[in-house]
């Protein structure tokens, strides 16, 4: 058996998150709602007149999408094979999820990509620079 690509089955579920959060962001434009209404009506303004939260959310969603995948023009770049720069911006999308009300399931999907972001960049994985391939050993030389 092999060894377990912690960054690998995080880019998964930061995938499936991305894909759940645009979903939920065009459903927030016909159907808006914030999370936290049943507390406060101050918040309604960032769904509704102006669809604020959900263009946000579709933003996120769209650049973690492409992130993740990734397209072309990212693939290899220092940005690409950043653990440290997903553990910054998964909290923030996150957080832009679980304000919209059709995007909870993708902060909570975001919270567990994070925690196995974490985990893979504690135990010193690195995201290699051609998608989805299998990272080298180094080999020892011969005597």
């Amino acid at each position: 058996m092999g060894k377990l690509i912690k960054n690998h089955w995080a880019r998964l579920i930061v995938l499936t998150a991305a894909v759940y959060q645009i979903a939920a962001a065009v459903e927030g434009f016909f159907w808006p709602k914030i999370f936290f209404d049943f507390l406060t009506k101050n918040l309604d303004m960032a769904v509704k007149p102006l669809p604020i939260l959900q263009v946000i959310n579709l933003v996120f969603g769209v650049l973690l999408f492409a992130w993740e995948w990734p397209l072309g023009f990212i693939a290899g770049t220092a940005m690409h094979r950043s653990i440290e720069a997903r553990l910054v911006v998964l909290p923030m999308a996150g957080l832009a999820a679980a304000l919209l009300y059709q995007a909870t399931n993708p902060a909570i999907y975001y919270t567990v990509a994070l925690m196995v972001y974490f985990w893979a960049y504690s135990e010193g994985e690195v995201v290699v620079a051609k998608p989805w391939s299998i990272p080298q050993r180094a080999r020892p030389g011969k005597v």
